[in-house]
């Protein structure tokens, strides 16, 4: 099987930053996508896929999305699916890109998604993930997360985990002692993973 190996930045990141990782761990014979966010940050450049107030929710992750901020990220994952490849897809990101990415499964786009690929990221929509899961075939997740991480703290990572553990998809952990990071010295096991999913 052959196709698109689609991997999303996180806030303040942009395409480029995210294409390293994505050359590594790509499937042989697969193409990579980077999508890039078209928000950007106001004070630490880069680019956001939503931005919260983070003057007035000094809490960041741990609240829901306001009515803006949960606009903005239904339009990037519009946006995103957009510009996808046809063909077979795997789908992931670090931070808010993991969070878009989980959301293509609530779209059409997810008949075309055969694995997610999930770092230090969370869920900014369960109730909507939450249905999605329980109507669609099950397909494998790759999960990462540090326990040290203090921008997504492990246990808000662990809710997103286990809405696919409630409907009993198959995944793939890789708990590190580290932050807000993609654990490099699992990169061999994340290759593995990955390539198991074609």
């Amino acid at each position: 099987m052959e196709g698109t190996l689609v991997m999303l930045h996180g806030m303040t990141g942009n395409a480029n930053k995210m294409l390293p990782l994505a050359k590594k761990i790509v499937p042989e014979g697969w193409k990579i996508f980077c999508p890039e966010a078209i928000i950007p940050h106001p004070t630490r450049g880069g680019y956001a896929w939503w931005l919260r107030d983070e003057f007035n929710d000094p809490s960041g992750p741990l609240n829901p999305l306001n009515e803006r901020a949960m606009k903005q990220a239904n339009e990037s994952v519009t946006r995103v699916i957009q510009e996808l490849p046809e063909g077979p897809l795997i789908v992931g990101g670090f931070s808010q890109g993991g969070a878009i990415a989980s959301m293509m499964l609530e779209r059409s786009i997810q008949d075309r998604i055969i694995g997610l690929v999930l770092i230090a990221t969370k869920t900014v929509n369960p109730e909507g993930l939450e249905y999605a899961v329980s109507k669609i075939w099950p397909r494998p997740i790759i999960w990462m997360h540090g326990e040290k991480d203090h921008l997504v703290p492990i246990s808000v990572g662990k809710q997103h985990k286990n809405i696919f553990n409630d409907v009993s998809w198959p995944i793939t952990e890789f708990k590190h002692h580290k932050g807000h990071m993609i654990d490099i010295s699992k990169i061999d096991e994340l290759i593995q993973a990955i390539q198991l999913m074609v």
